[in-house]
């Protein structure tokens, strides 16, 4: 079994494919300065009917250095307004930073062990929104990220900082 990965709360690991962490192939994790892509096609595989599936994420792309996604504000996933819940843009920042986090490893697993959000404008039912994670920290115990949710066109929604706590 692959030591690396996402970590979630119940304790289940969504594993970085093996190619993804081997010297051998294209891709090394080893070097947070590179500029290196995982593959999304893995990332969607490996998250495939867990809650990040369920939500409708979807990632744009995922490199040491940054990783984007969008939602888009379905009617199940909004309050009674029709406003996106405030936890649905909560639980889309903590994915970006679980897996920008999961990127960034060598060995072992990750879990947040702290959030912060501010909101700054509603997001309608409908809109498709975008994340952009980029690390703050990037330590051998901890990984802080910041995550801003925009509109299409840019503007801000919400702004989370998230710290990670690197596993094994």
């Amino acid at each position: 079994m692959n030591p690396h990965g996402i970590l979630d709360g119940s304790g289940n690991r969504f594993n970085v494919p093996q190619q993804i962490i081997d010297v051998e192939n294209r891709v090394r994790l080893c070097d947070m300065n590179e500029n290196l892509a995982m593959d999304l096609a893995s990332i969607r595989e490996q998250l495939k009917g867990s809650f990040p599936d369920l939500m409708g994420i979807q990632f744009l792309e995922a490199s040491p250095g940054r990783v984007t996604a969008s939602l888009v504000a379905r009617p199940d996933l909004c309050t009674v307004g029709n406003i996106l819940h405030g936890g649905a843009i909560m639980a889309f920042a903590d994915t970006l930073g679980a897996v920008a986090t999961a990127v960034n490893l060598t060995t072992g697993s990750t879990t947040t062990i702290e959030s912060k959000t501010n909101f700054l404008k509603a997001v309608p039912v409908n809109s498709r929104i975008l994340g952009e994670c980029t690390p703050l920290h990037r330590g051998s115990r901890t990984m802080v990220w910041q995550t801003r949710i925009t509109f299409d066109d840019g503007k801000l929604i919400a702004l989370v900082i998230q710290t990670q706590l690197i596993i094994g």
